[in-house]
């Protein structure tokens, strides 16, 4: 019994009460869980306060529209979900839920599984079938949860739920945009994500969730690409998750260290690793409109990373996701063809490395991973000997990226008020170049003390 289901009967043992959905489902799909909804027949307030009470855990209230309540454990391990019971019984609560596999209840303390719309079969059988006729008008959301139950779960949705979802994919554009995202997250943080995105695809919603990826369809490329936009940003996520799951292979020597970055937590409920996959969705969105033909006929994105760094910050914007995240997908936007640029330029002196890193901080490592990704699925003229060297480069950026990363910047060597002082110039923009020039140069092994610094700094204003 998980520890969700262990506290909730403790404390709850002779309410009216039923587990329901996702918790019934995984235990039949053999999983187990502490994310556990209740349905109460109660007052659904004073179960949760009773809850909160009696497992030391944390009650707030969930949605004042559907007189939800949340319940948290002190040590975050396991949370439930109290709802009130809609209609008479559970049997037509469980008939104004969204598919099938989770009309589910069982009393919470103990008794058969009331199944009254074979959801346990359609799990035994695989498939993904809406509780009802009217489940997508109810909520037009579920039409894109249909994509994330079918690449979490691995279920196949039928032709009558298919058909339903599509009527309403348009009306997604009403739904609130945390809501959206929501569901998008767990879709990108499945193993099949690209199996989701298709079908995101197939019901018509990515121009309603997505339309930044929808504008990428048939936007053709240079002759370096082998895809149009569209189907080389699925390839450079498909390269990423490859990259995932054998880093060693391009990322040698920093291979773990470079995972363990990946894994740690971000905002949103994303972890770093997770939010990149977001990434690499938007990374090119800035090419439709950017796209222009050279002098000599050459297809040319200019600037893509710009535009593409600001259409991110749009995109997440209507999705309300966090400043962090927003801050973080988009920089990895605007600085993912830095490396490739690099690559003409090898050896890179210690200043060019230095511009690489402070330009990408904080996403330096992040966008070096990116950036391989974008190259593997990068398959046109000359491409394997472009990505041996592009693979070697980002493993010498990446080794010098997590050495800055555990370090830390250089700590300046003199601060701004005394250069200011020392040189009898004003606070500035003159100043901040200065400043800046030091930095690198310190980097560089150029100056190692104030004196050389303050030095250096005469030299370059002539004095």
């Amino acid at each position: 019994m998980s520890g969700a289901l262990a506290a909730a009967r403790n404390a709850l043992g002779d309410e009216a009460a039923w587990v329901v959905g996702g918790a019934l489902r995984d235990r039949l799909l053999g999983r187990e869980t502490d994310d556990v909804d209740l349905v109460v027949a109660g007052d659904v307030a004073a179960a949760a306060r009773q809850l909160g009470a009696v497992a030391g855990a944390t009650p707030f209230h969930l949605s004042e529209r559907f007189g939800a309540w949340r319940v948290v454990s002190a040590d975050r391990k396991w949370q439930i979900d109290l709802a009130p019971l809609r209609g008479p019984t559970i049997e037509e609560d469980l008939a104004l839920r969204d598919f099938t596999v989770n009309a589910l209840a069982e009393p919470l303390a103990g008794g058969r599984l009331i199944d009254p719309l074979g959801g346990a079969r359609d799990l035994l059988a695989g498939r993904l079938r809406a509780a009802s006729a009217s489940a997508f008008a109810d909520d037009p959301l579920r039409a894109l949860r249909v994509a994330r139950f079918a690449c979490q779960l691995g279920l196949e949705p039928d032709t009558a739920t298919i058909e339903a979802a599509r009527a309403s994919a348009t009306a997604i554009g009403g739904v609130a945009g945390e809501r959206v995202f929501a569901e998008l997250r767990q879709i990108l943080c499945a193993d099949e994500v690209l199996a989701g995105l298709e079908l995101i695809a197939d019901l018509g919603l990515t121009p309603v969730v997505l339309p930044e990826l929808h504008a990428l369809r048939g936007v053709e490329q240079s002759r370096y690409h082998h895809l149009d936009v569209y189907d080389h940003t699925l390839a450079a996520l498909a390269a990423l998750i490859e990259l995932e799951r054998a880093p060693a292979a391009h990322f040698g020597e920093h291979a773990a260290a470079v995972a363990a970055v990946l894994d740690e937590p971000l905002a949103d409920e994303l972890t770093r690793g997770q939010a990149l996959r977001l990434g690499i969705l938007l990374h090119d969105t800035g090419k439709p409109r950017t796209r222009g033909l050279s002098d000599e006929g050459k297809i040319t994105f200019y600037e893509h990373d710009r535009v593409g760094a600001e259409l991110a910050r749009t995109a997440l914007a209507r999705l309300r996701t966090s400043e962090r995240l927003t801050a973080y997908v988009a920089a990895l936007t605007r600085h993912h063809l830095r490396l490739g640029f690099l690559v003409r330029e090898r050896p890179l002196t210690r200043r060019a490395i230095y511009r690489y890193l402070a330009t990408c901080a904080p996403v330096a490592i992040e966008v070096s991973v990116l950036s391989v990704a974008d190259r593997l699925a990068t398959r046109g003229r000359k491409a394997e000997e472009a990505i041996a060297r592009h693979s070697e480069l980002a493993r010498e950026l990446l080794g010098e990226a997590l050495a800055w990363r555990a370090a830390g910047p250089p700590t300046p060597l003199i601060r701004g008020d005394d250069l200011a002082a020392e040189l009898a110039i004003e606070a500035g923009p003159e100043l901040g170049r200065l400043l800046a020039e030091l930095e690198e140069a310190r980097f560089a092994g150029e100056v190692s003390t104030r004196e050389q610094a303050i030095g250096h700094a005469r030299a370059l204003l002539g004095h």
